[in-house]
């Protein structure tokens, strides 16, 4: 697991007001989005009412250009994604061969993308970017606070995060060498695998949600 979390801000225009509004309805109408949830959003159906997209694209492609990935990011999968805050947690279990690079869209609201086992704390601003091993404990938390909880998150303010994310393959050479990954693979024992796994000092692992603390399972 890679602990190079490389991030920067780049200048994204704000989204139209009416997209705003039409994403404020779906997590209101459909998603809910309670403390600490992570949802996706329709990203085909924002496009059509955001005209500055190929904008947000070319800004973020230009930024992971000049760290070394050439055009890894274009040929990448991309996913909108919104969060309240975001319990701790790490993506490895369903995307173990990817590092994620996300660039959020929304106003600073006093959140920060925290990463307890670097130290990283990134405040969360439009323009914010980010690319890290899914590997990572990570969590959205109040910037005020040192662990995710509950009350930060009030019914009554609007603390949603709104970002785009693509999937960079860990294998491809210039995104290995960005993070510094060494792969030390066991072909044998992968193969009675069916599932992505993580484990930490020898045993399967998971992360608490609240403090991002690893812990065994079970």
């Amino acid at each position: 697991m890679s602990e190079a979390v490389l991030s920067g801000v780049v200048e994204v225009p704000a989204p139209p007001e009416r997209l705003v509004a039409d994403w404020r309805r779906d997590l209101a109408s459909r998603l809910s989005l309670e403390p600490g949830d992570v949802e996706a959003l329709s990203l085909a159906r924002a496009r059509v009412r955001w005209p500055d997209y190929c904008q947000c694209l070319q800004a973020v492609a230009n930024w992971t250009r000049a760290l070394g990935l050439h055009e890894v990011l274009v040929s990448s999968d991309v996913a909108l994604m919104a969060c309240r805050g975001a319990r701790y947690h790490f993506d490895a279990a369903q995307y173990g061969g990817m590092a994620f690079c996300n660039l959020f869209l929304s106003e600073d609201c006093g959140l920060d993308l925290h990463f307890p086992e670097t130290g990283h704390r990134i405040p969360l601003v439009r323009g914010t970017v980010v690319i890290f091993d899914t590997g990572q404990a990570h969590g959205v938390i109040a910037r005020r606070s040192d662990a995710f909880k509950v009350a930060d998150f009030p019914i009554e303010q609007d603390l949603t995060q709104i970002f785009l994310t693509w999937e960079l393959p860990i294998e491809q050479v210039d995104v290995a060498k960005l993070l510094q990954i060494t792969f030390d693979t066991d072909p044998a024992n992968a193969f009675f695998l069916d599932e992505e796994q993580l484990w930490v000092n020898g045993a399967l692992a998971s992360v608490c949600p609240n403090s991002g603390q690893w812990r065994p399972t079970g």
